[in-house]
């Protein structure tokens, strides 16, 4: 009886293994498994849990956004220090024990991971899962975070119902009038440094003015300790005088020409303005009664006003 000839199985070629990558994640793994601290147990729970969320879904997971803020503030993070990794595309993390290589573990980076808390921070969990679900990347979150809250909590709603297309025209609604407001404040801005800088060049040239008037003070104190005491007596008169003749004729000139303009309008109009002209007569009587109180003067009228005198000289 013949034998049947048996057929012998080809070799099945296997695929190459990175031996680098394979001997590093082994070591890691050994590392890990080795240590009986909870709290990198629980980093590394964490690293292989939201590296599956990641993985299935391409928007942010604020399930996984929860865990990466309680680590980093926590700086859970630290309990894989000087622990060796590789990124998504193969390259090499010398530490990931640091937020830079632990999200580089999780195949993003700190920047992205900062912005993601940084919109979770100001939307919160369920408003953010709605933004993004609609559509609302990096760029447009940035600018619904400059929003006022009452327009952020309009788009949110909108987000609610699904509707991409009422929520696109809401938020470029939005952003324009937002947009024209801030420009609108630029604007207001712009007028006030304008007004607060005229108000500077005036003080400034008061400033000048005061200066130039405490020099010529000091011009005439120096005169002043030069003169006898009866040339000082006659000199601080004079001035005094002036004064006095500059008030009586305000109170002659400008004074009187307003109160007879108000009485011609009182008789066009019928209106009593006497009380009103009362009062102001009244208060400068009431003001020349405190300085006469205060230097304790006399009531008898001397035989001519000093100020003549002045203005005669």
């Amino acid at each position: 009886m013949a034998r049947t000839k048996l057929e012998v199985t080809p070799e099945i070629e296997l695929p190459a293994l990175d031996g680098e990558t394979l001997t590093a994640n082994q070591n890691l793994m050994s590392t890990l498994l080795s240590s009986h601290s909870d709290e990198r147990d629980l980093v590394n729970q964490m690293l292989g849990q939201i590296q599956m969320s990641r993985a299935i879904s391409k928007f942010t997971d604020v399930v996984s956004l929860q865990k990466l803020k309680s680590i980093k503030e926590s700086k859970m993070y630290r309990a894989l220090s000087g622990q060796k990794g590789y990124d998504s595309e193969g390259n090499e993390i010398a530490d990931v024990g640091t937020f830079d290589g632990f999200c580089r573990a999780l195949g993003t980076s700190a920047s992205k991971v900062d912005e993601d808390l940084r919109n979770l921070g100001v939307f919160g969990e369920e408003a953010l899962q709605q933004l993004t679900q609609i559509g609302a990347g990096y760029r447009e979150l940035r600018q619904y975070r400059r929003l006022p809250e009452d327009q952020q909590a309009a788009l949110i709603e909108v987000a609610k119902t699904g509707d991409k297309d009422a929520f696109i025209d809401l938020a470029e609604e939005i952003i324009a009038k937002h947009a024209r407001e801030k420009e609108a404040l630029t604007l207001r801005l712009d007028e006030v440094n304008a007004d607060y800088d005229a108000q500077g060049e005036v003080m400034a040239a008061k400033t000048m003015e005061l200066d130039k008037t405490k020099i010529e003070l000091e011009k005439v104190r120096g005169h002043i300790q030069k003169l006898a005491p009866n040339e000082v007596t006659e000199m601080i008169r004079q001035e005094a005088g002036r004064q006095a003749f500059a008030v009586e004729s305000s109170i002659l000139g400008e004074l009187r020409e307003a109160l007879t303009e108000l009485s011609k309008h009182a008789e066009e109009t019928g209106e009593d303005q006497r009380t009103f002209q009362a009062g102001l007569i009244q208060n400068l009587e009431l003001t020349l009664a405190a300085v006469r109180s205060e230097f304790y003067l006399t009531d008898a009228l001397v035989s001519t006003p000093v100020w003549l005198n002045t203005a005669e000289a």
